[in-house]
């Protein structure tokens, strides 16, 4: 699918106004046709819109979009006395953190870099699955960091990104999110966001880290038929969304545990994410290929792995592949 071109993205801001704007309106603005302005509708509704079409009143938006700007990006952050961070938007993209590991194979990444789109094509979730990311719906963002600290040093990041979304969304909306071991972020068990940190590097020298965040702000229901798990957005919780604060504050707050991990590790951080775990004192499964253990879950330890109470004992787990179910 190719980005939108000049005449989509004009389209959908006038969709945007909030109010039926009929289809020769929007000819008259852009120079076009009825039928050049109905195809582009269409094209639209393919990408994942959900546009109404209502005779003798035109076209609307089933709800206001929050759009990208890098130039309010850019606002926000200084605002909030952010430094150090360059921004990009694109429209529609194969996948945040695939362009920026790709850049980073390249030599064209720099560091605290931040890449978000309206839309990925392949956006990816952990162990290869797909994450729903339709046109102008949710947040899709990567941040580039460098830690020299070598591989092992980046063992626990995805708690500390965690921490960063949590501190976000309290911090916007007041809104108490649950974590879940070892990067998704839940209300009420369903899933609004989700973390996938890829590294680059050697065990003892820089390592290169792309960290990736998927957040549901409005899903399509065209989109959410494809999601196989208790999933939520923010919209159920919060009015008057808008993606630019967003990515501008989540930003900060990120660099703010990044800064802190890289100082301090997890020492800090540990307890904070055990607070709001959501399956403390709970029956889990831990399964990582044909292997899979049960135990009352215990939170992490100050490295990050997870800890679950097996007959009487407690055991330390780690790995990227290992999920986690709560068991009745």
């Amino acid at each position: 699918m190719k980005a939108p071109d000049g005449n989509k993205l004009a389209i959908l801001h006038a969709l945007n106004q909030g109010d039926f704007i009929s289809g020769q309106a929007i000819g008259e603005q852009l120079g076009i046709s009825r039928a050049a302005v109905g195809k582009h509708i269409t094209s639209l509704q393919e990408m994942g819109l959900d546009i109404y079409k209502v005779n003798g009143k035109g076209y609307r938006l089933s709800r206001p979009l929050s759009l990208l700007e890098q130039s309010d990006i850019e606002v926000a952050y200084q605002q909030l006395d952010g430094a150090g961070c360059e921004f990009e938007v694109q429209p529609i993209i194969d996948s945040t953190n695939t362009e920026l590991m790709r850049r980073l194979q390249q030599g064209k990444v720099h560091n605290n870099s931040v890449l978000v789109a309206e839309m990925q094509k392949q956006g990816k979730g952990r162990r290869g699955r797909v994450w729903q990311s339709p046109f102008a719906a949710n947040l899709y963002y990567s941040y580039y960091w460098r830690l020299d600290d070598g591989m092992h040093a980046a063992m626990g990041l995805s708690i500390a990104v965690g921490l960063a979304v949590y501190d976000s969304l309290k911090a916007l909306y007041d809104l108490d999110v649950q974590l879940k071991w070892p990067n998704d972020v839940l209300v009420n068990g369903r899933k609004l966001a989700g973390v996938l940190v890829e590294l680059d590097g050697t065990a003892e020298g820089p390592c290169h880290l792309v960290i990736g965040i998927g957040l549901n702000v409005a899903m399509p229901q065209t989109s959410a038929d494809n999601i196989d798990q208790p999933w939520c957005d923010l919209s159920e919780f919060c009015d008057d969304i808008n993606k630019n604060q967003l990515v501008a504050v989540l930003t900060c707050f990120l660099q703010k545990r990044l800064a802190q991990y890289q100082q301090q590790g997890l020492q800090g951080m540990y307890q904070q994410w055990n607070n709001v775990h959501a399956f403390a004192g709970q029956c889990v499964e831990l399964s990582s290929g044909t292997s899979s253990w049960r135990g009352i879950c215990e939170g992490i330890d100050e490295q990050g792995a997870v800890v679950l109470r097996v007959d009487g004992q407690s055991k330390r787990y780690f790995g990227g592949e290992i999920s986690l179910r709560v068991k009745s």
